[in-house]
């Protein structure tokens, strides 16, 4: 057993702390979209200019992770953990005072950067101050985290703006990010580092390769593939080759790779971030096609269409916490092959009430599906994913856990942004609709065979113990 894992009141207590933060940028995620319309009234801006308040945020949330994850290894998780969240809050009250567009978005890219910088850092001390045998019922408890902020955002973020305007969905990240910011202080502990040099021209490559891959794949859609975006997409591409040949050097140029390679040798650990690149394509894409059918298709509000969803919401807080422990007795397979079975099922179950006359009640049917899946996915496949995972490779490999997430959301976003476009010219607007979620329903099925080769702990061989000497 690790020498960094608390007795079972402090380990929870330090989650507390963790989960706060994490709450802090899911909200900030579910809750801009709100304003978006405010943020376009204030500014007499168009559609294309504010949706960079969100692109920039996905930007430099993306393109730091794998770097932002191996710093925690190098100067420590909970002081890595401390100054994303500072900041985070602080860019946030720069968001909230922005006097123009273009200072608004520059707040947000600060704002993703903070993001970054604390985002992998929440699962690397979890599993680090959590016994093997304990961690799924930790990140149960933070999945459910994650379930209760994607309800909360758009509720509350209506109510601040019709209260006090756009600018107060930044504003209120104050009081929680000093809190956050406290608690981390008080419970999470210092925890011993491995990493002793950071590789540069790894640091580089993965900045210049991710930059481009991203700005191509949000970009080059939307406006056909022109040719710097197919060019941008080229030099990604031969950067990312580039970076995984310095991984497998690193060593001979007396540097530590930013990347491990080795880590990936752990079968359930690549698996796990394979398939949970899958599951972040389909939440991050299929919202837009089903709040366009609910709202211009069935006509509903947006406050009638967001209570349809929150079966989803409520069922993923209650069942995560539940589901999280029996990820620590189960074999991996059992939870997360029905957790990706259920989300294909209740995808095409959507695809079908888009297409049909059926009452528009049983939506709550397929929320409530969502609901299950999503907690059957999360904690099962983080904990399989990370469990045996070196303790010295902890924040690198919770870096590329988190890179894959975000990754997969980013082209699922662009992916079915297209297919809706490609469906509705051929299909009409409805029809299209429903075409496009068969998209992310195909991409979840490769992620279904991927979870149906983990392996139980047993036969992965234990990976998880503290190096001698670290300090």
């Amino acid at each position: 057993m690790s020498s960094t894992v608390l007795p079972p009141a402090q380990a929870w207590q330090a989650l507390a702390a963790l989960c706060l933060g994490f709450f802090m940028i899911l909200l900030d995620q579910t809750i801009v979209a709100v304003a978006t319309p405010g943020i376009m009234a204030a500014f007499d801006a168009r559609l294309d200019q504010v949706v960079w308040v969100t692109s920039i945020y996905l930007l430099c949330l993306l393109v730091p992770l794998l770097f932002t994850g191996r710093l925690g290894d190098r100067f420590g998780q909970g002081t890595l953990f401390r100054l994303g969240i500072i900041v985070f809050t602080l860019a946030a009250l720069a968001a909230a005072l922005a006097p123009t567009l273009e200072l608004l978005i520059a707040a947000r890219g600060v704002q993703g950067v903070g993001a970054a910088i604390l985002t992998p850092q929440t699962m690397s001390v979890i599993n680090r101050v959590f016994p093997r045998e304990r961690r799924g019922s930790a990140l149960g408890a933070w999945g459910a985290v994650g379930s209760v902020a994607t309800l909360v955002g758009p509720v509350l973020g209506g109510f601040i703006v019709s209260a006090v305007g756009w600018r107060g969905i930044f504003l209120i990240h104050l009081p929680v990010g000093l809190l956050a910011v406290v608690l981390a202080t008080l419970w999470v502990p210092r925890l011993p580092t491995f990493a002793r040099r950071i590789d540069v021209p790894s640091v580089a490559v993965s900045f210049l390769g991710m930059t481009a891959l991203v700005v191509a794949v949000q970009q080059g859609p939307g406006l056909g593939w022109p040719a710097w975006a197919l060019a941008l997409g080229v030099l990604g591409l031969l950067s990312v080759a580039l970076f995984i040949r310095l991984q497998a050097t690193a060593s001979r140029r007396n540097s530590e790779a930013l990347v491990p390679l080795g880590m990936f040798r752990n079968r359930n650990y690549s698996l796990g971030v394979f398939s949970i690149a899958t599951m972040g394509f389909t939440v991050s894409s299929m919202m837009l096609p089903v709040m366009l059918w609910l709202q211009n298709g069935q006509g509903l509000s947006s406050r009638d269409a967001g209570l349809l969803l929150v079966p989803m919401a409520l069922i993923a807080a209650v069942a995560s916490p539940l589901i999280g422990p029996a990820a620590d007795r189960l074999d991996p397979r059992l939870l997360s092959v029905g957790g990706f079975a259920t989300m294909i099922i209740a995808l095409l179950f959507t695809c079908w009430l888009m297409v049909s006359d059926a009452p528009l009640g049983l939506f709550l049917l397929a929320s409530g599906l969502f609901g299950v899946a999503n907690a059957l996915v999360w904690a099962p496949n983080s904990a399989t994913a990370m469990r045996t995972v070196d303790i010295a490779h902890m924040g690198a490999a919770s870096g590329v856990y988190n890179t894959g997430r975000q990754a997969g959301a980013v082209l699922g976003a662009a992916g079915v942004g297209a297919a809706m476009q490609v469906g509705a010219e051929a299909y009409g607007f409805v029809p299209g609709l429903a075409v496009s979620l068969l998209l992310p329903a195909a991409v979840l099925g490769a992620g279904l065979v991927a979870v149906a080769f983990f392996r139980p702990d047993s036969q992965v061989g234990p990976q998880g113990a503290e190096p001698q000497g670290a300090g």
